[in-house]
């Protein structure tokens, strides 16, 4: 079965313990941290999925990494490990995420500026597509990039809204060129 379609099981499963003991916003933010914890430790998920190593060593590494994190996390890390799933730990993540998100009305963004955006231009940015998107709030992360020239690209799930000079500029040349 694909990996994602397995993570986005456990992750309502996950979505779903979590709504009814209201840990939602915990298991959120104890997901991001463990899915930050993988990406910089890419040796980790490799030990972890490695079959010479006992399911037991496993379990106290993981134990030992994440003892801060709720009980419920913990007893699902335990869950993927026993049953050679701890690979799909990213895409649960970032399913649990979007329950949680679509749950509150919330979407992710991604704006690409070539220049820092401020708190108000962020500010503006949020109510503008928002209601473009039809959510209550958006949250929006600025990545610097100078490829963008001037204005602003906006990444909301997969649409993209390109309001930036090097869009306008090959969007002209591919008027041009036709």
């Amino acid at each position: 079965m694909n990996k994602q379609v397995v993570a986005k099981r456990y992750a309502s499963a996950l979505f779903e313990i979590a709504k009814e003991q209201q840990l939602l916003d915990q298991l959120e933010q104890e997901l991001r941290v463990v899915k930050q914890v993988f990406a910089q430790n890419e040796t980790l998920l490799s030990v972890l999925n490695h079959p010479k190593i006992a399911l037991a060593k496993k379990k106290a590494l993981v134990q030992e990494a994440f003892a801060n994190i709720s009980t419920v996390l913990q007893h699902t890390l335990m869950l993927l490990l026993d049953r050679h799933r701890i690979d799909i730990v990213n895409d649960l993540a970032d399913a649990f995420i979007a329950l949680a998100n679509e749950a509150r009305g919330v979407a992710e963004a991604i704006v690409y500026s070539a220049r820092p955006l401020t708190e108000d231009e962020t500010n503006a940015l949020a109510d503008v597509f928002a209601k473009k998107v039809g959510v209550d709030t958006l949250r929006i992360t600025n990545i610097i990039d100078k490829d963008v020239i001037g204005g602003v690209k906006v990444r909301i799930g997969n649409r993209i809204f390109d309001g930036s000079v090097s869009g306008k500029l090959a969007r002209l040349q591919r008027q041009l060129t036709r």
